[in-house]
């Protein structure tokens, strides 16, 4: 029997060093709170800071976002792809193959150097929103629309999707959402890239290993169940009722609880703000009232809290945002994280390789298949 110690889930496993990110009293990317981010600093800012490790002057922005703007396109064989794809694709799942993809036509797929690191993470920073619009329309039969290139992510993001100027204030909730999605440590989907590319492998293998680790309801998928949840329960009238049956048939409620928070995730106060603002603007706070109910049967009967999902659902549902559309836009803002870990592993590689403990039948000996009844 093995002595090496178990943790399922690896729960409370230091598994590695980082310098990116940090949930240890409140997340926290490369030093700046969460919070403070959100309040004073744009998508295309923080994005950055993950990156290159520290927040841009204006100069380096204004060059920043010119060199992710100039890269805002697809090879056009990748449009034919998403026209071929079956009408039951998924968006999430059409964006994993066209990751995938990309690394064929990318002039720096097979240079692992730093330097080309940070280029391709440029450009996936670029082409991941364009290939989500684009996927989205051509499934509906519209035509594509050409990116803005003096707009930044969330703007021209919502314009490629619409062929129309979101408002100022849509664009803020957005980006906002952006910048809180952006980084989160070791989850699963940045770990599950931090580990593909410790064999050194690169870097469109290992982002197209994090959309698909990030594809799960137990992951990015949950902000997808949100509104599901809330139509199920009905309205306010009908929340508490509907949460405490649900709670008695042992239901999972989607947007609740954290393996890192326990007290309730920072992330998720920020964006309720936003929520309950585009949901006013919308004629839709039905759904904002709901939500406060059933967060208070959870946090009374089962001791849980909102995690960033619970507003994100509702904030992107306000904005009249199609479902399957909610965990792509979480890859969009992720990429920034996911990319920088990488970076960060090649940069000072070990291979991960964990060890698993045994459970099997103990050592027996192989009979000839002539003496096996």
């Amino acid at each position: 029997m093995s002595t090496l110690p178990y943790s399922p889930g690896l729960e409370g496993v230091v598994a590695g060093e980082t310098s990116i990110c940090t949930v240890e009293s409140g997340l926290s990317y490369r030093g700046y709170s969460v919070g403070d981010l959100a309040e004073h600093c744009s998508f295309d800012e923080v994005a950055y800071l993950l990156l290159y490790g520290e927040l841009p002057n204006a100069k380096e922005l204004q060059a920043f976002i010119a060199r992710v703007a100039a890269a805002r396109r697809l090879p056009p064989p990748l449009k034919d792809l998403f026209a071929a794809l079956p009408k039951w694709t998924t968006p999430l799942d059409s964006l994993r193959t066209a990751v995938s993809a990309l690394g064929h036509f990318d002039q720096d797929a097979a240079d692992n150097s730093h330097d080309a690191n940070l280029r391709k993470a440029e450009r996936l920073l670029a082409q991941i929103p364009v290939a989500i619009a684009d996927q989205f329309r051509i499934a509906k039969g519209l035509q594509p629309v050409l990116a803005r290139q003096d707009l930044g992510q969330a703007a021209n993001f919502l314009f490629m999707l619409r062929d129309a100027e979101p408002s100022p204030e849509e664009v803020k909730a957005m980006d906002v959402s952006l910048i809180l999605y952006a980084e989160h440590e070791f989850n699963a989907s940045t770990f599950a890239a931090r580990v593909i590319v410790s064999t050194l492998s690169d870097i469109h293998s290992g982002i197209t290993g994090a959309i698909g680790a990030l594809k799960g309801p137990l992951h990015g998928g949950a902000n997808e169940k949100v509104m599901d949840i809330l139509l199920a329960a009905g309205g306010p009238d009908n929340a508490e009722a509907w949460t405490r049956a649900a709670l008695a048939r042992k239901e999972r409620i989607m947007g609740f609880g954290h393996r890192v928070y326990k007290a309730g995730d920072v992330r998720a106060g920020i964006l309720k703000t936003y929520a309950r603002e585009a949901a006013r603007v919308a004629g839709a706070t039905k759904w904002e009232d709901t939500a406060d109910i059933i967060e208070g049967v959870m946090a009374a009967e089962k001791n849980m809290f909102p995690n960033l999902d619970w507003p994100a659902g509702r904030l992107y549902h306000a904005m009249k945002l199609e479902i399957p559309l909610y965990t792509p836009i979480f890859a969009m803002s992720r990429i920034s994280g996911w990319a920088a870990h990488v970076v960060e592993q090649l940069d000072n590689n070990r291979l991960i390789r964990p060890r698993a403990l045994y459970k099997g039948p103990a050592p027996r000996t192989a009979k000839p298949l002539r003496e096996r009844g």
